[in-house]
């Protein structure tokens, strides 16, 4: 009885390896052609401020959309995020303006070309092995929730 107590406990405060102790984000499919993308949706200052911070895995369909209140210039930096990640900036319908790769614990900042209203982070080379670039769009942006 008593180590079916302990485990419970350590169950409720050790987290799931690779997730840092972060709030659950809601999810949202998207479709790079026919790539299915499981992105989880950034879309408060709180949620994209800590973003993809402190996370040491992440699966190969999964990413992180960032949602934002209106077309602007936005940047990404990588100070404590453990995982390379590259990001595309994507304009209001969901085309890509510009891909970077960014390297874990860095403070250099990847910025979009032009206004972005999204950025999708995902795994460092994930656009380029796919073939995506600059004027691909990506399907399913349309059911993002809108930014605060």
């Amino acid at each position: 009885m008593l180590l079916g107590a302990v485990l419970l406990v350590l169950s409720l405060v050790v987290p799931v390896p690779g997730w840092a102790q972060q709030p659950q984000l809601p999810m949202l499919e998207l479709f790079a052609g026919m790539h299915r993308i499981e992105a989880e949706v950034a879309a408060t200052p709180e949620s994209r401020q800590t973003g993809m911070m402190l996370r040491t895995v992440m699966a190969s369909q999964r990413g992180m959309l960032f949602v934002f209140p209106e077309a602007a210039n936005q940047c990404m930096w990588m100070r404590n995020t453990l995982l390379p990640l590259s990001v595309a900036f994507l304009d209001q319908k969901g085309k890509i303006i510009n891909v970077e790769d960014m390297h874990p614990r860095t403070e250099n900042v990847h910025c979009s070309a032009r206004p972005a209203r999204y950025a999708l982070e995902m795994n460092l080379g994930w656009f380029k092995s796919r073939g995506l670039s600059a004027g691909f769009a990506v399907a399913g942006i349309e059911k993002a929730p809108a930014g605060r």
